[in-house]
Order: structure tokens, then sequence, then C-alpha cells
């Protein structure tokens, strides 16, 4: 009994801490807790629950060891309704997004949203749109029409539209965060002068590794939307108006608008303003320049100039028009040109001839831009 006292009155025997909380050590795949009763069934004798397992080959194709989020329907990230346009008599695509429904942000609580648009392949910042945001809600309604201008039907047979579901981090003095959701539309299935609805479950968004061969662009980031279009392919495009005035007997040119011009400047956009030169004009004014737009892709200009003239004079000239990047300090940056006359061949030259050829008619007509400058002898 003695010793038994004084067994008890010293120091208590060490226990390991795996004995104390009786913890399995085993290795073994980490499971998702879905209920709490799972693990303690002693609480719950009437009911019988078991642990989902989750499939190593999903049917729908998803990777093992994927964020667990992608289990879910395409659903759960919410829907986004909107309508597409294709005019072809203008070159405009026209872009309605009405709303979207059961928006899941990442965050508990309301939601401040906007839809960004984007035609892929090309320039991200020259073909993005966007609408105004709709705060404190996960049903936004929008209806609102994004338009792209220059917009042909080389373009509806190459190009898709991706539209992005983003959280405005303005409003909540929050970091940008990654989309919501998005969704891609081929547009070659669009047919002309016909609006189409679209009612779309979102998707999550992919990222991809830009080429190295663009990695020192200007204005570009590291990673891109899966789609890259070759550097220098499309430096932008121009929309022209041409009309001979009997009465003050000389050509109209109008500088309308440009779009999808290429950034050249480092925060991905360009201050353009064009250039226009008849070539040969001795003796008369030939050259003039609109003004500068600042930092913008799709600059609207809407001024006109003047070069007097006979018709048949006018004939044998040629029209160079280029658009430049405006550097203070610095020589301003070439983005493109096009040149109209008798001799330029397609568009270009039917575009100058039909003008010629009527009086007081204006002919309006999208060009794309050549990245190489011209050069013109006397």
């Amino acid at each position: 009994m003695a010793g038994m006292v004084a067994v008890s009155r010293g120091r208590p025997p060490r226990v390991s801490m795996q004995e104390h909380m009786a913890i399995d050590v085993s290795p073994g795949p980490i499971r998702p807790i879905h209920l709490i009763s799972d693990y303690f069934p002693h609480f719950y004798p009437f009911t019988k629950h078991s642990l989902p397992t989750l499939d190593p080959h999903p049917a729908g194709g998803v990777e093992v060891g994927a964020d667990p989020a992608c289990y879910l329907p395409l659903a759960a990230l919410g829907t986004l309704e909107f309508t597409l346009l294709f005019d072809a008599d203008n070159s405009a695509l026209h872009c309605t997004a009405h709303r979207a429904k059961g928006l899941k942000p990442p965050a508990s609580g309301s939601v401040d949203t906007y839809v960004k648009a984007n035609l892929l392949p090309g320039t991200s910042k020259a073909s993005q749109l966007r609408t105004r945001t709709v705060r404190g809600t996960r049903g936004p309604v929008w209806e609102e029409t994004l338009t792209y201008h220059g917009f042909t039907c080389q373009d509806a047979g190459r190009k898709t539209l991706r539209l992005c579901v983003c959280e405005d981090p303005r409003l909540r003095r929050r970091r940008r965060a990654p989309p919501l959701g998005e969704l891609r539309v081929p547009l070659r299935k669009l047919v002309p002068n016909r609006a189409r609805s679209f009612d779309v479950c979102l998707e999550k968004r992919k990222l991809t590794k830009r080429p190295k061969s663009l990695d020192t662009a200007r204005g570009m980031s590291l990673y891109e939307e899966d789609e890259v279009e070759a550097a220098g392919e499309e430096r932008g495009r121009i929309l022209l108006s041409l009309c001979y005035s009997s009465q003050q007997g000389g050509l109209l040119v109008g500088v309308l608008r440009c779009a999808h011009l290429a950034p050249m400047d480092a925060n991905g956009y360009s201050d353009p303003f064009v250039r226009l030169f008849l070539h040969p004009n001795v003796g008369k004014r030939s050259k003039y320049k609109t003004s500068v737009r600042k930092k913008t892709l799709n600059p609207e200009f809407n001024e006109e100039f003047f070069y007097a003239g006979p018709r048949e004079e006018l004939a044998q000239k040629t029209l160079l028009v280029s658009v430049w990047d405006y550097d203070l300090g610095t020589a301003d940056d070439f983005i493109g040109g096009v040149q109209l006359s008798s001799q330029a061949g397609g568009e270009r030259q039917q575009h100058w001839c039909e003008c010629l050829g009527r009086s007081d008619c204006r002919l309006e007509l999208w060009h794309p831009l050549d990245g190489a400058p011209l050069q013109l002898s006397d």
C-alpha cells in the first residue's frame, strides 16, 4: 500500500501525444466534409450517413486534383442573357447585355458587377468594351448595348466574342479579382442583319502563357486569353468617306473614325491622329492632319478636308492616309496607312474610282491599315 502511494505521489508516467489523443496517423486521402454527422454517427442513432467519394475519373473530363468547385455543375457559376446582331450594312456588331442570374461571388453578400467584352484573336484593349456597373445584387440587369464598329464579314468568319462577368473592385476598395465567369461565342454562326438571343451558363476563365516572341511587346501582359494574333498581322482599320463636289469643284475627304488600332504606348493605348497627303499636288495645299485623340484605340474624328481640282486630274493622283501615335518630345510612332488610287487594286481602287465617277455622292468604306509606311516618288 505504501508502495502504491509512493507511485501515485510521484511523477505520473509519460504518455505520447498519439496515445493521449487516440489519433490514427496512417496516411490517406483527405476527403471533403459535407456533414458533421458523418464523423459522429453516435449523435444520430436513427439515421445512417455515408461519406460521398470523389470519382477519380469523372464523366465530365475534370482532372484529378483540380479545384473542388470544378465538380459543381456549370450553372453554379450563373447564367448570362444577351443578344447579338451583325449589322452588315453598317459594318457593326451589336452586343446587348440583358441580365445575369445566380452569380456566385467568392465572398458572401452582395456583389457589384459589369460585363466586359473582347474580340478574339486581337489586341485585348483595342477590342475591349464594358457596361456600367450594377451594385448590390447577384442578379444584375444591364440592358446596355456594346457596339464594335468596322466589323466585317471576314471578321465574323474568324473571330470569337468573349463575354466576362466581372466584379468591380473600385466601389468596395478591393483588389482586382478574376472574373466571376465567362463564355465564348464563335461569330461565324451569326446570320447578317438578324438578331440572335442567348442564355448561356458561365464557365471558369482559362489563361495560357504568351509566346516568348511577344513577351517584350509594349502594352501586353505575360498571360493572354488562349488565342494570340500574330504580331503585325492587323494594325487596325479606318473609315473614310469620299465625295466629289461639283459645286466646289474638288474632292471632299472625310476621316470618320478608326477601330482596333495597335497599341503603341506603354499603357496599352495610343494617342492617334491621321495625316492626309495627296501626291503629286505641286503648288496647292496637299497635306492635312486631324486633331489628336488621347488614350484610345478606337478614336472618332468626324473631320473633313477639301482638295480642289477637276476629277480628270484627281484620277491621276494618289491619296495617302496614315495613322500616327502622338508622342510629346519624341518622334511620332507610325501605326498604319492606306493608299487610294486608280492603281491601288481591290476595294481601295474601287472606292477611289467610284467616287470620281459620280458627283455629289458620298461613299463610305472601311479600309484595313498596312503596317509598312508607303513610299511615294516625285
